[in-house]
């Protein structure tokens, strides 16, 4: 992929040393480094940094917002994203769910965070559609790859930090350490203040919570038909009211709040206001049916299910999941613990296998289950969903985690159609 630029002596930049020569620069990130040699053999016109590359993009015309943490990331960045067309600006958002601007998806899901061009080619395009606002959310991966490398951020956000991608980063200090790398300059920053795992530069620090002195602090909460309560900030009182359940939306729709009145010219109770018509995500606690209540979510770590249980725990809940194939085994236990100290009867069953056998993933997950009475394994997760479907009863909900708007079982290489809402509403009409 190239890029045209206005340069003196080169008209494109690309990360692919292939595509170098004469009239091409090549941009050298922590990914491509070792095809150094190959861009200037193929006589690359300049050798550039992501720094460099921004600069000559101009990209500083937009204000971009990073927001990181093991949950909550697509959901704040959805709620920034749909507060600011609310408020009447123009904004782009990418992330886990794709590319969009403007309210109109523009390309389907990739990387949470992509390369540092295509991220920048992004940028470009949200520019030429006049965007204010480029949200964006940053994985741990991305972090660690550099592939941030050159952005400047008006805003970085830190959700929360529990245990995840261990496969990759091998200890939860080493996760923990590339999370908060994020957070060490000088750029504006919104922490979470409840997160005791955070740690960043003061200066220029602001913080959010519930239950911890913040500059964004909640007063007083509902979790009745959604979440609702009062912000504190300063002297200011300001209600607000959001469709979200759970506790974690509480955490998600203050940091967007307070991102937008941090980076915009907009008063709180505007704000607020506008929180009223951002809907949720799709997969992301997704009513799939009413009656019976079917509700289906993103949900793969132990603290991303304790999150989703919990706003549920007034509930008897059929809990239906599994854990992906050739990622972090040691929270497998960890998400059978959580999933059986919540749930009235657990449907175990797979959840993206890859190269793993589905069995052993499934009793990696059991052996975190003490009393597995009240267990039903099906490798098989349409059966698995089909099966709680039958079983459940009265006001009983059935909760299946792991997938969300996912669209494809991967098994092996293969991205088999699978999408949990499709399936679920497909067998309540066989029922």
């Amino acid at each position: 992929m190239k890029i045209e630029v206005n340069a003196p002596t080169f008209r494109f930049i690309t990360e692919n040393s292939g595509e170098c020569g004469p009239e091409c620069a090549f941009v050298l990130t922590k990914q491509n480094e070792k095809y150094k040699e190959d861009a200037l053999s193929r006589g690359a016109a300049a050798v550039l940094s992501p720094q460099e590359a921004w600069d000559l993009l101009n990209l500083g015309r937009i204000k971009v917002i990073g927001i990181t943490g093991t949950n909550g990331k697509t959901t704040t960045a959805s709620a920034i994203y749909s507060l600011f067309l609310d408020l009447g600006h123009k904004a782009a958002m990418q992330g886990t769910r794709g590319f969009f601007m403007n309210d109109a998806p523009v390309e389907g899901k990739t990387l949470t965070t992509p390369t540092v061009l295509n991220t920048y080619r992004h940028m470009l395009e949200a520019i030429e559609a006049e965007c204010e606002y480029f949200v964006m959310e940053v994985s741990s991966h991305a972090i660690e790859q550099e592939r941030i490398a050159g952005i400047v951020f008006d805003l970085k956000i830190l959700t929360n930090i529990t245990q995840d991608h261990l496969d990759y980063h091998q200890s939860l200090d080493e996760y923990i350490r590339i999370k908060n790398l994020f957070f060490q300059d000088e750029t504006k920053k919104l922490i979470n203040k409840d997160e005791p795992r955070a740690q960043f530069t003061i200066k220029n620090a602001f913080t959010y919570g519930v239950e911890n002195p913040a500059t964004y602090k909640i007063v007083a909460y509902s979790l009745n038909n959604g979440v609702s309560g009062v912000l504190k900030h300063f002297e200011e009182l300001v209600p607000f009211e959001s469709s979200l359940h759970g506790f974690f939306n509480l955490y998600n729709v203050t940091a967007a709040m307070a991102a937008v009145h941090l980076v915009s010219d907009k008063t709180l109770p505007e704000i607020a206001e506008a929180l009223e018509n951002f809907g949720g995500v799709s997969g992301r606690m997704e009513v799939v049916s009413t009656d019976p209540l079917v509700i289906v979510d993103f949900a793969h770590t132990p603290d991303g299910m304790e999150q989703v249980l919990g706003a549920l725990k007034e509930k008897e809940v059929l809990v239906v999941f599994g854990a992906g194939g050739d990622r972090d085994r040691t929270k497998r236990p960890m998400m059978g613990r959580v999933a059986s100290s919540y749930a009235k009867k657990l449907y175990v069953t797979s959840d993206n296998p890859r190269f793993e056998d589905p069995d052993a993933i499934i009793e990696d997950i059991l052996a975190g289950i003490e009393d597995k009475s009240n267990v039903y394994v099906d490798v098989n997760r349409r059966s698995a969903i089909a099966q709680a479907l039958r079983e459940r009863s009265g006001d009983e909900v059935v909760l299946i985690l792991g997938k969300g708007d996912e669209t494809a079982q991967i098994i092996y290489d293969q991205h088999l159609p699978f999408d949990d809402r499709v399936v679920a509403r497909e067998l309540l009409a066989q029922l």
